[in-house]
């Protein structure tokens, strides 16, 4: 029961709020609302769009998962994994889980062919491609030291591998 409750609070305050609350402020400051595109490539960029937030979610949600299970906490800064994750989706990549919030992000620009959405996507990218090598790195870097700097050599930040990282013995 702990454990859901620290994963609800921890979803509800990062990736709830990237990929919900924002979106529906942008929404209503713009007055974006869904309708079905008028051209057949707007319906088509809509189609994809669908298709991005399935991966998205499914990224997130395989992510997620991993750090419950595996990692034995949340995807919080201040409640992280106590045990490097290296299997299932982060085999293939670093950052499966932002990955996952970045389809989201995208699927919904191109659902709602929303411009401002789309620049959301792109400043919360933007935001990422910065923290991440150099604050979120460092410290796992000190937490998890040798195995996950191995980890780094062979498992790229944000473009998939394309076949999945075996651990040391690769």
């Amino acid at each position: 029961m702990v454990m859901a409750l620290r994963h609800a609070l921890s979803i509800a305050l990062l990736p709830f709020t990237v990929a919900v609350i924002i979106p529906i402020l942008i929404a209503r400051r713009y007055g974006v609302t869904l309708q079905l595109g008028e051209s057949v490539a707007s319906v088509g960029l809509q189609l994809i769009g669908l298709g991005l937030l399935g991966v998205g979610v499914v990224l997130f949600i395989g992510s997620l998962r991993r750090f419950q299970t595996e990692g034995h906490g949340t995807l919080a800064p201040w409640d992280p994994p106590r045990q490097l994750v290296v299997r299932g989706l982060y085999r293939y990549v670093r950052n499966p889980m932002i990955s996952g919030v970045i389809f989201v992000l995208c699927g919904e620009a191109a659902l709602l062919l929303s411009w401002p959405q789309a620049i959301w996507a792109a400043c919360f990218l933007g935001i990422n491609l910065i923290f991440i090598p150099l604050l979120e790195e460092p410290q796992l870097q000190r937490r998890f030291g040798d195995s996950y700097a191995e980890y780094c050599r062979h498992v790229p930040r944000f473009v998939p591998r394309s076949r999945p990282w075996a651990g040391s013995g690769e």
